[in-house]
């Protein structure tokens, strides 16, 4: 009987040990995922714009090919 009572206040503790580390390590992991959504929304709003300015560009070489060719 001693030893399962000493087993089960190592357990105890064992459970206290990591219910202390998960709760140290919670705002480390809400941070992270912060910076994450913070990062694709930025990479959103600079992605957009981009992508209008590659289609023009694109468009832009496509009249420059036109012309040098010479269709109208």
């Amino acid at each position: 009987m001693d030893e399962l009572v000493g087993r089960v206040g190592h357990f105890e503790t064992s459970t206290a040990t990591i219910v202390a580390d998960v709760a140290e390590m919670k705002p480390v992991a809400d941070d992270v995922k912060r910076w994450k959504r913070m990062g694709i929304g930025a990479l959103g709003v600079a992605g957009i714009p981009a992508m209008a300015l590659e289609v023009s560009f694109a468009e832009a070489i496509r009249r420059i090919v036109f012309v040098i060719i010479g269709k109208v």
